[in-house]
This record gives C-alpha cells, structure tokens and sequence, in this order.
C-alpha cells in the first residue's frame, strides 16, 4: 500500500480501536518546520508500514518547540504485530529525521481508546475546518478505567448545561489503556477563538457552573496535565 497525504483526521471515525499519542521536544519554530518536512519524506518515500494503521498525522504546537504525534490503529494487535516486525520501517523512518533534525527528544507514546464524543455547536462540524487542535490532558493518582469514564460523563453533563463558545467544534474523550489519563481531542476553528473562549469567564471553557465544578474537583485527579494548542501540519493515510 502507498502513502497518500490526507486531510485531518475524524477522531470519531469507525472501526478505530486504539489511538497512539506521542510528543516530541524539538527546540524552535525552524526546527518544527524542518522536521514535519523530514517526516513528510521519509513517509512519503515508503510504502504504509501496517494495514491495521488508519491515520498518522502530525501537528505543529503554538508554543514554537513541539510536535504532536495522532495515529489511529484498527485495535491493539495491529500496532503490536507492526510493532515486533523486523521490517516495519520505523527504524529507517526516524534515522532518516534524525539526521535531517539532530538532538529530537521524544517524550513518551501512550496508547488511548475513543470513550466519549460530540459536537460541541449546533453548526454541522464538516461545515466547519479545524484550524487548531487543543490537546487537554487530565492525570489521575492511580489506575481506574472507571474513574476515567466517570470524570468524562461529568464532562458531558457540564457541557448540556451550558452554552458552548462558538469556536468549538467537537470534543472527543479518550480513556488511556492504562487507566491513569483522559486525553480531549478537541477541534477549534482556530487558536483565537480558544484563546478567546479561556478568556471568559469561569475555570477553563466551561462557566463558573456547579456542573463544571463537580468536574475541576472530581475526586482522584492529579497534579500536572494541562491544555497544548497544536496546528496541522500533515496527515497520511493508505493510498
């Protein structure tokens, strides 16, 4: 199979088991730029590496000095049986990045299954392209699938109480496969329009509600996580 550029990805997509999520620390905005190019040539000047991988795509964080990883993979067997092949092209495809951008760190790969997801406006999401993907992390102290999934359903009880920042464009929950973090997949229609929706009164993009509160405080959260704003740079699916 080839590798053909794609528009962004529908994290809502069917028949997605898994999503894989990796960050990489590459410096400034030159070394951004160059390294989506470098992905860009060594993906596009290989054949797709695994039939069970559905989307790769890559994503330029507003903060001048990331990249944001999103692959969609059919289920887990698929990414493990590509991960143990000894001719999956991964190697070869990161040596190649690595020596056109030198010194990249990679910051840790973790594996997210899609729980929850919803427009986030009445407007039909495929009138509307994103122009910046926001990235919400949420830690918590220990593992618990079921405190995951109860943390996303207060979520979407806040959201049906309040009125959504026009901006928004869809929101999609996913559960890590460790049972310690829920990851936001949010779309925006571009930076200004989050900028403009944290700017509004209350804690984050939700009002000052009781709903959103039970959210902020809900027992098992922990320290860290936070809210990264990335733009599109290239998306790849099987050709």
């Amino acid at each position: 199979m080839s590798v053909q550029r794609s528009v962004l990805p529908d994290p809502r997509r069917g028949g997605v088991g898994i999503v894989l999520s990796s960050t990489w620390a590459v410096g400034t905005p030159e070394r951004q730029k160059a390294a989506v190019e470098a992905i860009t040539e060594a993906w596009e000047s290989r054949e797709w590496p695994h039939e069970g991988l559905l989307s790769y795509s890559v994503y330029t964080g507003t903060d001048g000095s990331t990249l944001l990883h999103y692959s969609q993979w059919r289920d887990l067997d698929a990414y493990e049986e590509f991960s143990a092949a000894a001719r999956n092209g991964r190697d070869a495809r990161n040596a190649e990045i690595d020596a056109a951008v030198p010194g990249i760190e990679r910051l840790g790969l973790t594996k997210y299954e899609l729980y929850r997801g919803r427009s986030l406006n009445d407007r039909a999401d495929h009138a509307r392209v994103p122009g910046c993907i926001v990235i919400v992390d949420v830690p918590f102290v220990g593992p618990d699938p079921q405190r995951q999934r109860e943390w996303v359903d207060l979520v979407f009880e806040a959201l049906d109480s309040d009125e959504p920042h026009p901006g928004g464009i869809s929101g999609s929950f996913h559960t890590s496969l460790d049972g310690t973090r829920v990851m936001n997949y949010a779309e925006w229609e571009s930076e200004q329009a989050h900028i403009e929706a944290l700017a509004a009164p209350g804690d984050g993009v939700g009002s000052a509600t009781e709903a959103w509160h039970r959210v902020q405080h809900h027992p098992g959260l922990a320290e860290g996580g936070g809210v990264k704003r990335y733009l599109p740079a290239v998306s790849f699916s099987s050709g």
